[in-house]
């Protein structure tokens, strides 16, 4: 998937789950632009990934063994994390 395709990247970031979807959906929205193309490259790919497996490292229930995905995980946390709450 091309980094610079914002509206595939914003399909793929519904997963259909609400935890996976408070959890990504902003980060998309507020992060992804600032981030370096490395780092889009690193989050497209985590899109990729099964939502079990997603699941599972975006709740600390493990971590990806890839070091690129689990550094994507742990950014996506931290910002979250800074940006507080989501509305629901």
């Amino acid at each position: 998937m091309d980094i610079n395709n914002k509206a595939r990247i914003h399909w793929a970031c519904r997963r259909g789950m609400r935890e996976l979807d408070i959890s990504i959906m902003p980060f998309f929205e507020h992060e992804y632009d600032t981030l370096s193309d490395a780092d889009k490259q690193a989050f497209v790919r985590l899109l990729t990934c099964d939502d079990p497996d997603l699941f599972n490292w975006l709740m600390n229930h493990g971590s990806p063994e890839d070091p690129d995905l689990a550094r994507m995980v742990a950014l996506i946390q931290s910002r979250n994390m800074a940006r507080g709450p989501v509305a629901l």
